[in-house]
């Protein structure tokens, strides 16, 4: 939710040409990692919340590259694009931990 919060807080200073441009595509896709995960609570089964959890992912990567783009083309300035980008890296890392720790549990125990 932080990194949702803080991608909002940056695009809201984004050109108001890009509005319906960038600004939408970064924040659709920023809060699409989240609702993801909460779209598992409604399901019941561990598979489908590694499911949810990959879409999650491929939404993140989505965000990196549209800051990456809003960086190059002005919007933001290093020193932010460097703060979100780290605090993807640390949404990345907490999902992919928690994505193997569920693969562990849905493989078959050999006794």
């Amino acid at each position: 939710m932080d990194i949702v919060e803080a991608v909002y807080r940056a695009t809201s200073t984004f050109p108001a040409d890009e509005r319906f441009g960038l600004t939408q595509q970064l924040r659709r896709a920023v809060v699409s990692v989240p609702s993801n995960i909460a779209e598992r609570q409604g399901r019941k089964s561990t598979n489908e919340f590694i499911h949810f959890l990959s879409i999650a992912k491929g939404s993140l990567c989505e965000v990196e590259t549209q800051l990456i783009i809003a960086q190059r083309l002005g919007y933001l300035q290093n020193e932010l694009l460097d703060q979100l980008l780290t605090q993807s890296d640390e949404v990345g890392r907490i999902m992919n931990g928690l994505t193997r720790s569920l693969a562990k549990k849905t493989k078959p125990q050999i006794l």
